[in-house]
């Protein structure tokens, strides 16, 4: 069976043939690239490696709209499965076989980088840390959904529940529009605990939030827009 690997790359030249090279040890993945307008040495690097496809953005536009291009390809072309992960070195390719596994059973199946301390020998930053946890325990409280770890880029999912959502934020709250959405359409969720890895704590959100308050308060306008569309989703009391 068939599946596909979505990665959304931005500058990721010094570890972007690295990571694919390992996922191409998965022979029954297509890789689909969604490159956000690199303007690095990437897209060289593309040019080399045999991937299924590249989707190129002219521009940088944004982490939410590369998902949803890839997600739009896994669509089209009737993908059963697709897993996501970044193609900066913090997210290990050998733990794609615990989303696949999962799948069988779940509409998505998310990573969680705190779900079991011991696969893990990296800190995060203590303002990243405290933004997952205020916003975590936020969607668990509209979704109902029991998950650790609310922004892991790195997730499967089975496409017949992407097709189900109308996703358009493409800003870094992307992933909360995603679990309110899946809320309101009843998908099942689990998690997969991988490895929290940090190879370059200064790396920052593309210069977007120069603070905590700041992310919070884009976080927070998501969940806010979410929960005003779809009411439907909110936990009775």
């Amino acid at each position: 069976m068939r599946f596909a690997v979505i990665l959304p790359v931005y500058n990721e030249a010094a570890t972007l043939e690295r990571v694919l090279n390992k996922v191409f040890e998965y022979q029954e993945a297509d890789v689909v690239v969604v490159d956000d307008g690199s303007t690095d040495a990437t897209p060289e690097i593309l040019k080399t490696l045999p991937v299924k496809s590249v989707i190129r953005h002219p521009q940088n536009q944004g982490y939410g709209k590369t998902l949803i291009d890839g997600f739009r390809f896994a669509i089209e072309n009737n993908y059963q499965y697709c897993v996501t992960m970044d193609a900066d070195d913090q997210h290990e390719p050998s733990f794609i076989a615990c989303f696949l596994e999962k799948l069988e059973k779940f509409d998505i199946v998310s990573g969680s980088r705190y779900l079991n301390p011991f696969l893990s020998s990296d800190h995060p930053p203590a303002d990243r840390l405290e933004v997952n946890r205020i916003v975590t325990e936020k969607v668990r409280e509209l979704t109902g959904y029991a998950i650790t770890d609310s922004f892991c880029g790195f997730k499967g999912y089975r496409v017949d529940g992407l097709r189900k959502l109308q996703l358009t934020e493409t800003n870094y709250g992307f992933p909360l529009q995603v679990w309110m959405q899946a809320a309101k359409h009843g998908l099942t969720v689990t998690e997969c605990a991988v490895p929290l890895i940090y190879l370059d704590v200064t790396r920052n959100f593309n210069n977007q939030f120069t603070n905590q308050e700041q992310r919070l308060k884009h976080y927070f306008e998501v969940l806010e827009r979410e929960k005003q569309s779809f009411p439907s989703i909110l936990p009775k009391k």
